[in-house]
């Protein structure tokens, strides 16, 4: 409960300042804190989709989804990065051409801004700080990478008091859109191959495959299938030939302990004898 409130917290907070950020971003004519508003909505939303769609992904399977409610996880992720990506495709189009006809900004209200904005990040790093739950030591992390980013638009509003190096807005916001992006796009790539049946990264089905025939209970493999629906959770399908059908409990026992070895904890075992017959009637 604990946890559920404090991510409620920053929630709120990242929310409520993307919108302040938008509306000042706007007001000061600064591109660099439309760039960081982006962000954070993108932040927001995807702690506020974790949030509503976690608890639906604890669903048990059904009549709609027989195969569970897993997926919805990552439904959250792959919207919020999708928003990620066109908002920040749309900065750097936008921002590109303000590097060679700069407009003046209002750098005294950056730097105001800024300084509010370390303020209101510190604190939401300390109410997660201590949280023991993965999303929130990440919400830590990011709260922290937040006050550097601001650090450098107040390094840039306080350049401006002194200079007419205008560029520099222009330029920290494509900063900020670029690494939005290196964040978001392997991220979207990475939840759309598990939505489209990709064999989790940290599984070399080849070398499950040579592990399986080296069995001694195993003449050959019918059918291999390896999935993850969350990118946690891994599941595998597989038909095989025993030499032997007498050992057919031996033989699930062997397969379900490799199984293991690879992470995969749901594994449908099937014993076919086509294989075996077949050869057979060629003897």
């Amino acid at each position: 409960m604990k946890s559920e409130k404090n991510m409620r917290i920053a929630f709120l907070l990242n929310a409520s300042f993307a919108i302040i950020e938008c509306l000042f971003g706007i007001l000061f004519n600064s591109s660099a804190v439309l760039a960081d508003a982006v962000h954070d909505m993108g932040d927001a939303l995807a702690i506020g989709l974790a949030a509503f769609l976690e608890k639906i992904s604890q669903r048990k399977g059904d009549e709609k989804y027989s195969l569970g409610y897993k997926r919805f996880s990552l439904l959250g992720a792959v919207l919020t990065a999708s928003i990620l990506i066109v908002g920040s495709i749309l900065l750097v189009v936008e921002n590109i051409p303000k590097l060679f006809a700069p407009e003046t900004v209002n750098y005294n209200g950056m730097l105001v801004l800024g300084v509010v904005a370390i303020i209101i990040n510190f604190a939401a790093s300390r109410v997660v700080r201590h949280g023991h739950s993965h999303n929130e030591s990440i919400l830590s992390l990011h709260f922290l990478e937040d006050i550097l980013g601001w650090l450098a638009v107040i390094l840039v509003s306080i350049i401006l008091r002194f200079t007419d190096w205008y560029f520099l807005d222009p330029l920290l916001s494509l900063v900020i859109s670029t690494f939005i992006l290196s964040k978001a796009i392997p991220q979207f790539w990475k939840n759309l191959k598990i939505f489209l049946d990709h064999v989790p990264e940290d599984v070399d089905l080849s070398a499950f495959e040579k592990d399986i025939l080296a069995l001694d209970q195993i003449e050959a493999i019918t059918q291999l299938n390896v999935w993850t629906t969350d990118g946690l959770e891994k599941f595998a399908m597989l038909h095989v030939c025993p030499k032997d059908m007498q050992d057919s409990q031996v033989c699930k026992t062997a397969l379900r302990k490799l199984a293991r070895t690879y992470g995969i904890t749901h594994l449908t075992v099937e014993l076919d004898q086509s294989v075996m017959e077949h050869k057979k009637h060629e003897g």
